[in-house]
C-alpha cells in the first residue's frame, strides 16, 4: 500500500518513540495534519501561538526525558517560535522541530510567505535538513530523531516543502541507534582529583544531568571529602530538589553578587556546565564571575555521562556518602506579600512531587533558596534569557507528567508574551497552578537601567510601567477558559494555593505584589 511523505513522517516518528506533537499548522502542513488524523498513536496538542508550541515542547522533553515533535508553518511561523527554541537550545532540549515550507516548485515564484527558513532555523538548532522529495522524508525523520536524542540533546529542525508531504512514495524508516554517553576520560578525573587534594579554594560548577538527585548526592560527598564548594549554573534546565535531597545554590544573576559569591576561588571545575559569565556587559564590571587569576578545568562536557563521571571522581577520592541536610518546611507566611513570605508559603505548601516552572524574574529571586526544604519536587526554569517561556514550559511539563501538579511562578510582564498557553491548559485540562506575580511593571528592566548606569527620566520609566491600564489577570484567564482569583495578602494566597492544587485542571492566582 502506497503512502505519501507525511504518512511516512508520522510512522517514522512513532517508531522512534516520539508520540506527542505540539502544533500550530498552516496550509503547507495540511497533509501532515491529515496524516496525524489517519494514523493512531500521536497525541496532538494545539497551541495558539508558535512560542507556546516550542516552549511546551521544551518543557515536555525536560520532564519526559524524550523529544516531542513540533509542527510550525513556514519561515514566519518558525520565526514566531524562535525565542523559545533559543531557550530550548540553551537547555539542550531534545526536540524534532518540523517546519512546513513552500513546495519545491513553488518556491522560485517568491510567494508572500517565502522566507529563508533554513537560515532562521540554524541559529536555534543543532541539526537542520530540508527534505528533497517524499521518498526521503522517513529517513530524514529517523536521522532527526537520532540527532535530537544524542547527548546532551539538541533541537533537530526538519523542513518539509509541502510537495514532499503530499507526494506518494513515502517510506517508513526504522529508528536509528542513539549513541550511549560515556564518562569523562580517566585522565581528566585524575587531574581534577589532584587539584581537589591541594586544599586550595575550588568551585565545582554543575549543569545539565549533574543536577539530578543521585549525582547531586555524589557531588556533596566530593565536597565533604575535599572542602570544595559546589554550585549550579545561574540558569538550569531541571534540578531535582526538596526534602530528602541534597540542596544546591545557584550562582547569582546580579554581577556584583556573583563576583562576591565566587571571590577567592583558585580553581573552577566544570561538570556539564559552561564558564560562569554575566548575562550582559556592564560598564566597569567583569564579564567572568570568577576571579581573573582562577584556573578553569573541564571535568566533563555536556555530552558526557555526568553521573558516571561524578561516581568515578568520588571513587578516586574515596568520598563517602553524606546525608542531606534536613530542615523544616516551615510555616506559611502571613500578612503583606513579600518575596521571602512567598518563598516561605511555597516551602510549606508545595505539593509532593510538584514540578515548578520558574519565570519569576526579579521578585522571585528569593523563591529558589526559600524552598530548599519543600516537599520533593523538580525545578525547571528559563535557560536562555528570552522571556515568555514560563507558562509554555509548564504546559509541556503537565502533558509529560499528568500525575504531577505543575506550579508556574510567572512574572506578569513576561506572561503576556505567551498568554495563549492558558488556553491550551484549559483545552487539555492540565493540572497547572499559575501564580502571576503582578507588580504592574518590568521590574527587571528597572534594575538593568541602574546596572548600566543610565539616568532614566519620565519617558524611560513609562516604558517600564504596566499599570496604565492595569492588567486584569482574573479576566484574562477567564477569557482563556481558566478559573482565576486575586490575592492581596499572604493569607489569601495560601488559601487559594492549597485549593488550586487539590482541584483538577488549571487555575490562575493573580498575586498583587
Amino acid at each position: 500500500m502506497s503512502m505519501n511523505g507525511a504518512e511516512s513522517l508520522v510512522h517514522t516518528l512513532l517508531a522512534s518513540g516520539i508520540d506527542t506533537c505540539f502544533a500550530n499548522p498552516g496550509t503547507s502542513e495540511m497533509h501532515f495534519v491529515a496524516a496525524l488524523d489517519r494514523i493512531a498513536g500521536m497525541r496532538c496538542v494545539l497551541g495558539l501561538f508558535e512560542g507556546v508550541v516550542t516552549g511546551a515542547a521544551d518543557g515536555y522533553a525536560r520532564m519526559a526525558g524524550k523529544p516531542a515533535a513540533t509542527l510550525l508553518h513556514c519561515g514566519p511561523g518558525l520565526a514566531n517560535g524562535l525565542a523559545n527554541l533559543h531557550n530550548g537550545r540553551r537547555a539542550h532540549t531534545m526536540m524534532v522541530n518540523c517546519v512546513g515550507d513552500q513546495a519545491t516548485y513553488h518556491r522560485p515564484l517568491d510567494a508572500p510567505l517565502t522566507a529563508d527558513t533554513e537560515g532562521f532555523a540554524r541559529g536555534v538548532s543543532g541539526w537542520v535538513r530540508t527534505a528533497s522529495h517524499a521518498g526521503t522524508v522517513g529517513q530524514d525523520a529517523a536521522v532527526a530523531a537520532q540527532a535530537a536524542m544524542t547527548m546532551p540533546g539538541t533541537i533537530a529542525t526538519l523542513i518539509l516543502p509541502s510537495d514532499t508531504c503530499w507526494d506518494d512514495g513515502g517510506v517508513v524508516a526504522a529508528p536509528l541507534p542513539v549513541p550511549v554517553a560515556q564518562a569523562a576520560e580517566p585522565g581528566a578525573v585524575s587531574h581534577v582529583a589532584r587539584i581537589l587534594r591541594r586544599g586550595e579554594k575550588v568551585a565545582i560548577v554543575l549543569g545539565n544531568s549533574a543536577l539530578r538527585a543521585a549525582p547531586l548526592a555524589l557531588a556533596h560527598a566530593i565536597a565533604k571529602a575535599t572542602g570544595a564548594a559546589i554550585m549550579a549554573q545561574t540558569s538550569n534546565a531541571r534540578i531535582e530538589r526538596g526534602a530528602g535531597r541534597h540542596a544546591i545554590d545557584r550562582i547569582p544573576y546580579p554581577v556584583d553578587q556573583a563576583v562576591a559569591y565566587m571571590a577567592g576561588v583558585k580553581h573552577v571545575i566544570l561538570v556539564g556546565a559552561k564558564k560562569p559569565v554575566g548575562f550582559f556587559a556592564y560598564p566597569n564590571k567583569p564579564g567572568h564571575m570568577y576571579p581573573a587569576d582562577a584556573e578553569v578545568h573541564v571535568l566533563a562536557r555536556m555530552e558526557h555521562d555526568l553521573p558516571a563521571t561524578l561516581q568515578a571522581l568520588a571513587a578516586e577520592l574515596g568520598a563517602a556518602p553524606v546525608a542531606p541536610v534536613s530542615g523544616s518546611r516551615g510555616e506559611a507566611a502571613r500578612g503583606a506579600v513579600t518575596s521571602d513570605g512567598l518563598g516561605a508559603s511555597l516551602s510549606a505548601l508545595l505539593p509532593e512531587g510538584a514540578i515548578v516552572a520558574d519565570e519569576s524574574v526579579s521578585f522571585g529571586r528569593g523563591l529558589y533558596p526559600g524552598t530548599h526544604h519543600a516537599a520533593p519536587h523538580d525545578w525547571i526554569q528559563l535557560t536562555g534569557g528570552a522571556i515568555g517561556e514560563g507558562m509554555p514550559l509548564a504546559t509541556g511539563a503537565a502533558v509529560a507528567c499528568p500525575d504531577r501538579r505543575v506550579v508556574t511562578l510567572q512574572a506578569d510582564g513576561s506572561a503576556m508574551y505567551t498568554v495563549q498557553a492558558l488556553w491550551t491548559q484549559a483545552r487539555e485540562r492540565l493540572d497547572v497552578t499559575t501564580v502571576i506575580l503582578a507588580n504592574r511593571k518590568y521590574a527587571i528592566l528597572l534594575g538593568e537601567l541602574a546596572g548600566v548606569g543610565a539616568n532614566p527620566g519620565r519617558v524611560a520609566l513609562d516604558m517600564m510601567d504596566l499599570g496604565n491600564p492595569d492588567l486584569d489577570w482574573v479576566k484574562i484567564a477567564g477569557g482563556m477558559g481558566v478559573e482565576a482569583a486575586k490575592a492581596t495578602t499572604m493569607e489569601e494566597f495560601n488559601d487559594l494555593f492549597v485549593a488550586a492544587n487539590k482541584r483538577k485542571g488549571p487555575f490562575v492566582i493573580e498575586l498583587v505584589i
